[in-house]
């Protein structure tokens, strides 16, 4: 008498059960550089109430009767010069780093690329996660220093989807990567490499700013935080403070770099409206050090992972025609991480551990 196996489940049902699917999560960008769509993506952008912390009927008027109105189609300009034959940079660069690191990881896990502003979203990321079943997701935001503006809008979006799902499975988020190894490794041999080629008489280390009000809503002790020596080292009370973070990447490039005291500076970049915030910033700094004798500055951004607006053209164009009209002579942008293969294995790192 032949005895029937028990009922199993098939290789590729067993496969698909035990996977993980990650997210990585950049910023975002328009789906072109056309005004319209620089429009939709201010809209979506700046209406999220942790980046315009403010009262919503106070948001909703500014971002939909002066930011988008006025500010798109100027930024519609500038996105263009940034836009290239595989569109936007911030968005190729992580098209390239889905597939690869999907090849690093190999089949135990799914990797997909969403944005937290339009697309690929994150709605569309995470549902096809839920549809198929895996018993573990994790998030990962594109911003190695923590703020609420970025990685603390893209955890309330990934809890705001999965909050209505019948099941939900473990899920885990990175958190940081401004003090990982890998990271300060990447900038520092990019760096190396300028360095070796040409003579630098300062150093710069521009990273995105944010009000002040909101790194002093981040102090929960409501005394850490004084805009002064408390980012000097990192310790319980200020381990999650954007300030204090971007001082210590600081400090571990220039450890790295083994600059010497007085040839490096932290400074801020990008801000908007009246409101005072983090300092100081890049571009009062830039006529500082032209108006100090500064010839040749090689300059870092370490807040972003992709070159942007922020980097290639912020940076890498407008402050350089600063600094020359100041009477500077040579600017150098070091380039982000991009599609290195290095940024690859930092992240396969933190996937791992997570």
């Amino acid at each position: 008498m032949q005895v029937q196996e028990p009922h199993t489940l098939s290789d590729k049902s067993l496969t698909t059960k035990l996977k993980t699917g990650v997210l990585i999560v950049n910023l975002g960008t328009p789906d072109s550089p056309n005004t319209p769509d620089v429009r939709k993506y201010l809209r979506e952008f700046l209406m999220d109430g942790r980046v315009i912390d403010i009262p919503y009927a106070f948001r909703w008027m500014l971002v939909n009767l002066i930011i988008a109105p006025f500010r798109a189609p100027k930024s519609a300009k500038v996105y263009k010069e940034l836009w290239t034959d595989r569109g936007s940079p911030l968005k190729f660069y992580g098209e390239d780093i889905e597939k690869m690191l999907q090849a690093q990881l190999g089949d135990e896990y799914d990797v997909k690329l969403a944005m937290r502003y339009q697309s690929p979203s994150m709605d569309a990321g995470l549902e096809a996660f839920k549809k198929s079943g895996y018993k573990k997701i994790i998030v990962v935001p594109f911003f190695p220093q923590y703020a609420s503006a970025s990685t603390g809008s893209v955890y309330e979006k990934t809890m705001r989807i999965v909050k209505e799902w019948q099941i939900i499975p473990e899920i885990s988020f990175v958190n940081t990567f401004y003090d990982h190894p890998k990271f300060i490794e990447y900038f520092a041999t990019a760096a190396k490499n300028y360095m070796a080629k040409h003579e630098y008489d300062y150093f710069m280390f521009s990273y995105h700013g944010l009000p002040q009000r909101q790194i002093r809503k981040g102090d929960c002790t409501g005394e850490t935080c004084k805009f002064g020596s408390c980012c000097d080292t990192i310790h319980s009370m200020n381990q999650y403070c954007y300030r204090a973070q971007c001082h210590e990447t600081t400090r571990l490039l220039v450890k790295e770099l083994g600059l010497e005291e007085g040839t490096y500076r932290t400074t801020f970049q990008s801000r908007l409206g009246s409101d005072p915030w983090v300092q100081p910033y890049t571009d009062v700094v830039i006529k500082e050090l032209a108006e100090q004798g500064k010839k040749n500055i090689l300059v870092f951004s370490p807040a972003f992972v992709a070159d942007c607006l922020e980097t290639t053209i912020e940076i890498g164009e407008e402050y350089r025609e600063m600094f020359e009209e100041f009477g500077g002579q040579h600017w150098q942008l070091v380039e982000s991480l991009n599609n290195s293969p290095m940024w690859v294995d930092l992240l396969e790192d933190l996937i791992k551990k997570a």
